[in-house]
């Protein structure tokens, strides 16, 4: 089956990171994977780790404040699918990483380099995370007038909270290895 960025769906077991026996549906990472020193690789791990203790936090303070019958779990999980749900829908992710990644970026320099969506849908996804408060649309008087789009504050804070988790998913699936590691056949 094609998948939403042109390549086929693969079954994979990958043992060397620890997740022996599992199977799941993935999208594979670009090639070639980037490879960082050792000093880099264990930095980033480590502020996933700080990350993670972080977030089991946040759950711990949150856990214990649903409890009751306004505020139970129920309502807990309701609310939690609500503030990820603008993260949901199609080319939404796409564009704000690449805006978190290139800081700046006009409509046409988007849309090549999102292949496949079209101009009404680039153009509607905008419209839809402006309203959200993750995108600004910047008008350049010029002449020529120019227009270009960033993430405001709150898309940036939102990238910063995500980047622990896309380092994470790019590690665990070989698009970032440690330069040090041999078991890769380097």
């Amino acid at each position: 089956m094609v998948g939403r960025f042109g390549v086929d769906f693969t079954y994979f077991t990958n043992e060397s990171t620890h997740i022996s026996r599992t199977r799941r549906l993935f999208v594979p990472m670009p090639d070639p994977p980037l490879y960082l020193q050792k000093q880099s690789f264990e930095k980033i791990e480590t502020l996933i780790e700080h990350t993670v203790e972080n977030g089991g936090e946040i759950r711990s303070v949150l856990a214990s404040h649903s409890t009751g019958a306004e505020h139970s779990v129920e309502w807990e999980v309701q609310a939690a699918v609500e503030a990820l749900n603008v993260f949901g829908s199609r080319w939404t992710i796409e564009i704000l990483s690449t805006l978190y990644i290139a800081k700046t970026m006009r409509f046409n320099e988007m849309k090549v380099l999102l292949s496949g969506i079209s101009s009404r849908t680039l153009s509607d996804k905008l419209q839809f995370l402006m309203s959200e408060g993750l995108v600004e649309r910047i008008v350049d008087d010029g002449p020529p007038i120019r227009v270009h789009y960033q993430l405001s504050s709150h898309g940036i804070q939102c990238g910063r909270l995500l980047s622990p988790l896309v380092a994470h998913l790019k590690i665990l699936q070989g698009s970032v290895k440690n330069s040090d590691d041999e078991s890769d056949g380097r």
